[in-house]
């Protein structure tokens, strides 16, 4: 079945949607974190297209195929920093808001990493993945 083209049929909300892409190029959060919270999310929302963009996005700015492989696991895998388990969390609770919000737990252990500025930098970049997965998963871009 032919689905519709957004960027063609509403061009307007394809470019805010790139305008949140061209915001989020100018945070400073390194180039590795970035694209964890990208798979990472495309990985619970199951879109492969993400998925493949942007593990080879990561290993073409330095990330590890053994640290990609264990993204799904970050939680028993050593391979990860506090820093990263503290924002693997976050993007996983945010991706999951509708079960359980964001925790207590999880916004206190991000803030030991994070200033408010960074945290709201993250969240932003966790916010627009979870929006790119869910227009590719609906038109089924492939």
């Amino acid at each position: 079945m032919t689905r519709v083209k957004i960027d063609k049929v509403q061009p307007a909300a394809y470019e805010a949607m790139f305008g949140l892409e061209k915001y989020l190029g100018t945070i400073d959060l390194g180039t590795s974190l970035p694209e964890l919270i990208k798979t990472r999310a495309s990985q619970i929302n199951g879109c492969a297209y993400c998925i493949q963009m942007h593990t080879k996005a990561a290993q073409e700015n330095g990330e590890t195929t053994e640290r990609l492989f264990a993204l799904s696991a970050w939680r028993e895998s050593p391979l990860f920093t506090e820093k990263e388990r503290a924002v693997l969390a976050l993007t996983e609770e945010v991706t999951l808001i509708s079960d359980h919000g964001v925790s207590d737990r999880v916004y206190s252990r991000i803030s030991e990493h994070f200033n408010e500025e960074q945290i709201a930098q993250i969240i932003m970049a966790i916010t627009t993945i979870n929006a790119w997965n869910r227009i590719a998963i609906a038109i089924q871009i492939q």
